[in-house]
């Protein structure tokens, strides 16, 4: 082989592994990507709520899982149409009609005294996670967990909030309890399903055959975690405006959103 031929096919090989490279990196690239996006949109979201300052916000955590963006599951319409009936309903309440997504390790999320968490079946949180969450709830928050379904999930929650709250108990909320009457006097308690089995098929998912509304109390009898398991509010609110989707479902979800809201503004 000549040295021009030699030159040649070493150029290709190194083409060749640099471009092989490249593609290696490709998913890395986008996962970084994606990251900065997600943390731009949040930064985005904290500047503008910011502008517009009121008495009460919907803030969704925006925590660390194992299936990427799983807090962000039916954002942000289930929040945008979750507030417009909200604002609607509770006339005297300054409330924000957007979506607001706050960081856990934000040292702002002590501002808003009502937090909402989706999939938390999937949580994986970091320290600065962890210590953020636990100085929240110390400090007089309220967080409000949902659509997160079976044992499986249920363990990983449990064992999360576990490493929050050590050494809390979670407990059945009794149907007279303040928080299921705060508005609305709610007696009855369906299972509301996703979308998807919303009409006519199987209200569960996975083996979460039946709901759960438990809580978590601190020493003073304050309920600081209200627990949805084994439902899906949040699919709820995003679908309601459809005229397929049950009335049954919407109405239940909407009306335990508001009184989770009037609990939380008034505990």
């Amino acid at each position: 082989m000549t040295a021009a031929r030699v030159r040649a096919s070493s150029r290709s090989s190194l083409a060749a592994l640099i471009l092989l490279g490249a593609l290696f990196q490709l998913p890395e690239a986008a996962a970084r990507a994606r990251s900065t996006a997600y943390l731009d949109e949040i930064e985005r979201s904290r500047l503008d709520a910011a502008a517009d300052h009121r008495e009460f916000y919907f803030t969704r955590a925006a925590y660390t899982g194992y299936w990427g963006r799983s807090w962000a599951t039916d954002y942000p319409k289930a929040d945008r149409q979750l507030m417009v009936g909200v604002r609607r309903l509770l006339t005297h309440l300054d409330a924000y009609a957007e979506e607001h997504p706050v960081r856990l390790d934000d040292p702002d999320l002590n501002r808003f005294p009502f937090l909402y968490a989706v999939e938390v079946g999937r949580l994986a949180l970091t320290e600065p996670e962890v210590e953020g969450l636990r100085r929240y709830l110390h400090a007089g928050g309220f967080l409000v967990v949902d659509d997160f379904w079976g044992t499986r999930e249920w363990a990983n929650f449990e064992s999360e909030i576990r490493r929050v709250l050590p050494g809390c108990a979670i407990v059945e909320l009794p149907r007279d309890h303040p928080v299921f009457s705060a508005f609305y006097d709610i007696r009855e308690f369906p299972q509301v399903p996703n979308v998807g089995n919303a009409q006519g098929g199987p209200t569960w998912e996975k083996d979460g055959y039946t709901p759960f509304y438990r809580g978590i109390f601190d020493g003073k009898g304050r309920l600081l975690v209200a627990i949805n398991h084994n439902t899906d509010l949040g699919d709820a609110w995003e679908w309601a405006e459809v005229p397929e989707y049950p009335l049954r479902y919407s109405t239940f979800a909407y009306q335990m959103a508001v009184n989770l809201i009037v609990y939380s503004m008034s505990h």
